[in-house]
Formats: C-alpha cells, structure tokens, sequence
C-alpha cells in the first residue's frame, strides 16, 4: 500500500483544497477526459470539497461506453456462431446490445471467453485450427498497442482463423469535437495519463493553441486528480492556455514510441463512430489493406448491422457532459446496474455507474427547485 499511501495523503490533499479555493475567483468548467478520474472524483468526493465555482464535467472518457451499440449487437452475431471462439476483456460481458449482452450468448451455448490479453486469443487460435477466435478490440490509444501486435502475431504465425472486431478510438479528435460543439461549456481539460503515456502530449498542443484551451495531462489517484485541478485553475485564472504534465512519472512528452510505431504499422486513421455522440473524423482506428483479412466484421459480414438506441436512455447527453448522470429521468429506475439501459451503467468507467455506486441518486436542480 506504500506507493498507494503517497497519492491518498489527507494532509497533503487538504493543502491542495485549500490552495485551489484561494486561488479561484471566477466559475470554472472543467472536463476530466477518463472514466478512471471520474470515479476517482466521484468515490472520494473532490467535486464536492472543491469551491462552488469549479464545475467538474464528465467526458467522453470510457471506451466502453464510447463503443456504438451496432457494434455491440456485431459482437452479439458473431458470437452466436457456433463454430466461434469469442473473446473479450471482462468489462465487454454485461454491456447491452438491442435485445441481449454476451453473458446471454455465452448462457445459450455461445463459447464467449474472458481473456486478459489479446495474445491469449491469437494463442487460442493457434490451439484451435478448427475454430474461428474472434477478439473484441475496443478502447482509447491505452489498449490499442497490444490489440495491434495481436494482429501483427496473427499475420506472421498464418493463423487466418483469428480475427478482430475493432472499435478503437482517439482522444484528440473528441476533445476538438467538444470544443466545436455550439453547445460546448468546457474551459478546461484534465487529460488521461494512461493515454498520454502510449501517446505523448504533443498532439494536444495545437488543440491547446487553436481553441485557447488549458490541457493539464493527470493520474488518477486523489493527489494526482487535485494537481492537475490546481494546475488547470491556476492557467485559467492567469489567462494562459498551455499543455502541462501533471503525470511525468508515467507520461513523456514523445510518448512511447515502439508502440506507436505498431499501431502504424497494423492500423491507419479514420471516422468513427461514437455511442451517443455520432461520427467524428479521424477519430478512430481501421486494420490498414495488408491486414484486412483479420476483420472479424467483414469475415462474418456484419458491417451493414443498424441499431438505435432506447429512448429512454440519455448516456449521449453524460458522454458529451451535457448533464450528469443523475439529471437522467431513468437513472437509478429503469436503468440500474443490473438492467442497464446503456453502457454508462454497466463499465467500470461508466459515469452513471460511479453515481449509482457511490450514491448520488439526487441532482443539485432537484435539491434546489
């Protein structure tokens, strides 16, 4: 628990309190990027100890509650098949598509497998040449190295009975969205350091530049989260609107480049959609033409699958932090971690997950109306 400790010191984190709320003289809006950091934010109350003035929105931070629904209900079909290996990390399982989720695949006779690596699938490949391995690449640039490499194994070892269904998708691009968006509030980004360690932080300044925004590159303990508000405050309060690095003990401007270099190789570029956002160019990853045989959409011809989504469900609204999870008419009712109406209820990441977790049931304007 030492290195745990270091970043949870109370002491240390009411200095930080009490410096933010000296230094903050105006109302301030400010979006952490990572579902990681909202739960962070959420379990240890830091919006609730910070001045009125500073409003923590929650982004576009959790890759699984990003992914689309029709690529869900891809996975779904896939799955079905009765001659696939379906593979996914675990957080995958309970995500729901238009009528059912994995676990109700795997329940009807489906073989859906937890892996913890997409290795584990090329290997399962390589042990069964009878069967197809599908793995579920999904996430932000965090995961996206090791699914590329999986890929790269998969062409150089001749397993054409392992595929991919990719959902991958980028950070830069969603930020320069929401900063396009005419309904965009956010002054502010706390970026997400387990992306910037693959990626550097070089790619956010233009975006820093261009929309005179401050992008303070944070962890993901109390500690971390706290410097990188005061930072982010102390650039709006001064006017200025620069990338800093919150994080060096893990993040390097460059980045790490073998790993970008596999994700260029292996993949190109392109639009992506995103769940309850809609397409964003150049926001998303493709298996690039030398390794489109590794397409698990296109070997099972399930590209052309259209979903919508339940009306009910307003997760597009708390992706772009348009309101909370709490401002939800079916948050805590309809929608419950058990019967999840979106995704955002269900991941690890989800922000409406991290509300039902940890008891914010009730919104301000239901206090205050």
């Amino acid at each position: 628990m030492k290195y745990l400790d270091e970043f949870r010191d109370p002491d240390l984190a009411k200095r930080l309190f009490d410096e933010i709320h000296a230094i903050t003289t105006r109302h301030w809006a400010l979006m952490e990027v990572c579902g990681g950091q909202t739960h962070s934010i959420i379990r240890n109350g830091i919006d609730k100890l910070l001045p009125d003035k500073i409003e923590l929105i929650h982004g576009p931070g959790c890759p699984v509650c990003v992914t689309p629904l029709e690529v869900i209900d891809k996975a779904l079909a896939i799955a079905a098949h009765p001659n696939v290996i379906f593979c996914s990390f675990g957080d995958m399982l309970r995500v729901p598509g238009s009528g059912q989720d994995l676990f109700s695949i795997k329940s009807q006779g489906g073989d859906v497998r937890i892996v913890y690596s997409p290795l584990d699938a090329v290997k399962l490949a390589r042990e069964n040449p009878s069967k197809e391995v599908v793995f579920f690449g999904i996430g932000f640039e965090t995961t996206a190295p090791a699914n590329a490499m999986a890929v790269f194994q998969a062409k150089q070892q001749g397993l054409m009975n392992f595929s991919m269904l990719v959902s991958h998708v980028l950070v830069p691009p969603a930020i320069e969205a929401i900063m396009a968006s005419p309904t965009n509030r956010v002054q502010a980004f706390l970026a997400a350091g387990h992306v910037c360690s693959v990626m550097g932080y070089w790619e956010y300044e233009p975006i820093a530049e261009r929309y005179h925004v401050p992008i303070v590159v944070t962890g993901f303990e109390p500690l971390d989260v706290l410097e990188g508000i005061r930072r982010t405050v102390m650039q709006l309060e001064a006017g200025r609107a620069e990338v800093e690095n919150a994080y060096p003990r893990a993040v390097q401007r460059q980045g790490n480049i073998p790993a970008q270099t596999i994700l260029k190789q292996v993949f190109e570029v392109g639009e992506r959609k995103w769940r309850g956002i809609g397409n964003i160019p150049n926001s998303g990853w493709h298996l690039r033409g030398e390794f489109r045989q590794f397409d698990a959409a296109a070997k099972f011809a399930v590209e052309d699958i259209q979903t919508q989504e339940s009306p009910l469900c307003h997760s597009g609204e708390v992706l772009q932090g348009l309101i909370k999870p709490n401002q939800c008419p079916a948050f805590g009712k309809e929608c419950t971690p058990r019967k999840p109406l979106g995704a955002t209820m269900v991941s690890n990441e989800g922000a409406c997950a991290a509300y039902y977790q940890y008891g914010r049931f009730v919104s301000l304007e239901s206090i205050t109306s």
